[in-house]
Order: C-alpha cells, then structure tokens, then sequence
C-alpha cells in the first residue's frame, strides 16, 4: 500500500470509529495539497464502496471568521455522500464524532449541471433552490489541529449537514443577516456576505475546482456554500438552530 492510500485508510478509519488520529504533516514534510486532494478521493471512495452515495459537495475556509480559527489562507472543497445528512429538527449522536462543531451555511440545490470557469450570471442560473443551512465539522486529527493539505485530506472536516426549507434563489441573498443559537441563546452573529462577499462566489469557486479534479457538479447536487461565522462546540443535551433572514430557521438537538 503507497502511502496515500495508507492515509486514506488512516483518515477513514478514524471517521468511523469517531478516534482521533495524528496529524500527516509533521511526519510527511512533503505532503502537497495536490496529494492531500488523492487521500480526500480515497478515503471518500472507501465510503462509496460501502454503499454511500454522493450528493453534493462543500465549501471549506470561505469566510475571514473560518480562516482565522484555523489559521488558514486558502479555500478548500470536500465531497458529500448521503450518511452525512441529518434530518431537519432531529436529534444527532455526539458519539458519532471526535469532537464536532457546527458552522450555519447556506446550501444551494442544482437544477442543471456546472462545470468549470463560469459565471456568477451562470452559476445562478444554475440553481434550483437555496436553504438556510448547517454544517457538522469534524477534524479527525487530534486536538482539532491540522495543516491546510491535513485539512483537505480529511474532506475538509466535513463531517454532516443539516439543511432547511428550500426557497427560490431569485431572491437577493447577497447580505442576509444569520444567527446560531444554542440552547435558545445567541452564541454567533454573521452575515451571508461574510461567505466570499457573496455566496454565490462560493458556487463559482467549486465549479472551478471540482473541474480541476475531473469531476463536476450535477443537477440534483447540494453544494454548501461555506462557514458564515467561527465553529462553537457541541455536547450533549443542546438544542442548535440557525435563523437565516428572509430564508427562515434550521435546528437539530444533540444526544449523547
């Protein structure tokens, strides 16, 4: 086994058994985010083969609140397979993760496929429906602490999503304010614009690297447009909800 697929391995074991597992970087010096992108399809594809499947993809490190708490530059993308959905107003296990947080998004649904350097005029018109949103992320590296090739190779910490009410995209979701309560009680205050200026420039940025790694994004698709606000922690016993203006509320609770 080359050492990609051994970190792949590494990676996927670690999501299921919810175990934390040491970083890649500080042993492997020479770990390129172009490898890092291989171990994220190979871990990914470890899943497929057991009977997930893909639905969508997400956006990682689009906000100036996400690439401080993790002490990064760049914007990163993960895969999204069907085990990671949570259903709207339900309870998900904390025992499922290592040590998960959640960050309110905003989601697009596909109504035709995106492929490559588009427009934003383009990438619009390409959508179906957007939802007010959140994200379960999940390092798998101990401590929460990771390089940006770690982060990648790890999906990008995506770990579960929570999505809300679909609503037409034709509506001006260019700044709408957004709030994460946790257990009735305001812990973080955003903005959509705070995703790249504009979400929507979340959804032209994944066309254009999804391409890059010969794929694409297909009608039927659900891709996350990126972290609004920093990550709080969950445990169990909290009640979560995100209220998106204009777009309406998502929540799900937490047991042990």
């Amino acid at each position: 086994m080359d050492r990609l697929a051994k970190y792949a391995e590494m990676l996927d074991s670690a999501q299921r058994e919810a175990t934390a597992t040491p970083q890649i970087t500080p042993v492997d010096t020479a770990f390129t985010v172009e490898e890092a992108y291989q171990v994220q399809k190979l871990s990914v594809d470890r899943r497929l083969s057991r009977g997930e499947r893909r639905i969508g993809v997400k956006m990682g490190l689009t906000s100036r609140a996400k690439m401080l708490q993790v002490g990064v530059d760049e914007v990163a993308w993960g895969r999204l397979t069907d085990a990671m959905l949570v259903e709207e107003g339900s309870a998900l296990s904390r025992a499922r993760y290592v040590h998960p947080r959640v960050e309110p998004e905003v989601a697009f649904l596909m109504k035709s496929p995106l492929v490559g350097k588009v427009t934003a005029a383009a990438a619009l018109a390409a959508v179906e429906a957007i939802a007010p949103a959140m994200e379960i992320i999940d390092s798998r590296y101990e401590n929460f602490k990771f390089a940006l090739e770690d982060v990648i190779a790890d999906n990008t910490s995506s770990s579960g999503l929570v999505i809300g009410s679909w609503h037409d995209p034709r509506i001006d979701f260019s700044n709408l304010g957004v709030i994460l309560e946790i257990d009735g009680e305001v812990v973080q205050v955003g903005s959509t614009a705070a995703i790249l200026g504009h979400p929507i420039r979340s959804l032209v940025a994944a066309a254009r690297l999804v391409a890059e790694a010969g794929e694409q994004i297909n009608a039927g698709d659900i891709v996350m447009a990126g972290g609004i606000t920093a990550a709080p922690n969950l445990a169990p016993g909290q009640t979560v909800r995100t209220t998106v203006q204009n777009l309406g509320a998502v929540m799900f609770q937490v047991e042990a």
